[in-house]
């Protein structure tokens, strides 16, 4: 029998709300909704039907008065998501309501927001190398740190007693939690490091950086195991599936790349129109939802995701 191919026939669908350009994607809990924040400041969501025959409707969250950067959901409530934004806020959002249920003045433009694995805590990153940590609960700072270099993306490990941090100087630097003493700084890329993921089956994590370059890492040895080698510009985002068997990363290449996690192999290409900002897998079916730069032909800001892995356009 001929080895299947896969993701071979599969289509993307095109999202159209914002009036701006979407920076962020992500997915809820159990994979029927997603997030997407844009620079129109506002965030949407969405209800995604896997098999693709609904009508999508889709939800605005208004307030924020600057772009939304990145927004992640509740990793144990499917309805509630948190945004971070330019305007040094980050908000937690209801989508049964649609309404802010929660605020945090913090004291930069934030760029980068991820939960903890048990939904506890929330971890913030800003321009300004800050980190901040907030009791999702009472929504108050618990930790605050400023570091003397820059920070990218950030996470938590599955077990939530390691933090990582994406560098400009080309490490990933390892934070026992909640100490955040420091644990080891891996010296990963030969430029900065740009973004993190980790595989949902806690073996490895994978890190994206402006050598063009991912390294897949072995969590329990701390070790390189191997690199995924298909694009040519920084890597902007990456995600790997839900059965950890497939990673998908993306730049200002012209397709985003999904490469087989054990062999490093690319199974296959999307193509896109522009430079990507985000790409996230549904955590429970083989939908990648992304978004970019994409622009119309005025050269205006299109404001669309899409997302690939329906068996139709």
């Amino acid at each position: 029998m001929a080895e299947s191919i896969p993701f071979k026939n599969l289509h993307s669908r095109e999202y159209q709300g914002h009036k701006k350009k979407v920076h962020s994607v992500a997915w809820n809990c159990t994979g029927t909704k997603l997030a997407s924040g844009s620079v129109d400041q506002t965030a949407r969501v969405w209800h995604i039907d896997p098999h693709g025959h609904s009508k999508v409707k889709d939800l605005e969250l208004k307030g924020h008065t600057d772009s939304v950067d990145q927004l992640c959901w509740d990793p144990k409530h499917a309805d509630l998501v948190a945004t971070a934004s330019g305007d040094k806020t980050v908000r937690l959002w209801d989508v049964r309501s649609g309404k802010c249920s929660q605020q945090a003045e913090l004291s930069g433009e934030n760029i980068n927001i991820t939960y903890k694995p048990d939904g506890t805590h929330v971890a913030v990153g800003n321009r300004d190398d800050e980190l901040t940590i907030l009791d999702v609960r009472k929504f108050k700072v618990i930790h605050k740190r400023k570091f003397n270099y820059e920070v990218n993306e950030i996470a938590w490990n599955m077990t939530g007693d390691m933090f990582f941090l994406t560098t400009g100087n080309g490490t990933v630097e390892v934070l026992a939690y909640p100490s955040l003493k420091a644990v080891d700084t891996l010296t990963a890329h030969t430029a900065g490091c740009y973004c993190i993921a980790i595989d949902p089956l806690g073996r490895y994590f994978a890190v994206g950086s402006a050598d063009s370059l991912v390294s897949l890492w072995d969590i329990s040895e701390m070790l390189c195991v191997r690199t995924f080698t298909k694009l040519e510009w920084p890597v902007r985002t990456i995600s790997f599936n839900h059965t950890g068997e497939y990673i998908a990363s993306a730049s200002e290449d012209l397709f985003i790349d999904i490469s087989n996690v054990q062999t490093g192999r690319s199974v296959h290409q999307i193509p896109c129109r522009a430079a990507m900002n985000s790409v996230e897998w549904n955590p429970k079916f083989n939908l990648l939802a992304y978004a970019g730069d994409d622009k119309n032909k005025y050269q205006a800001d299109e404001g669309v995701f899409r997302i690939f892995g329906f068996d139709s356009a």
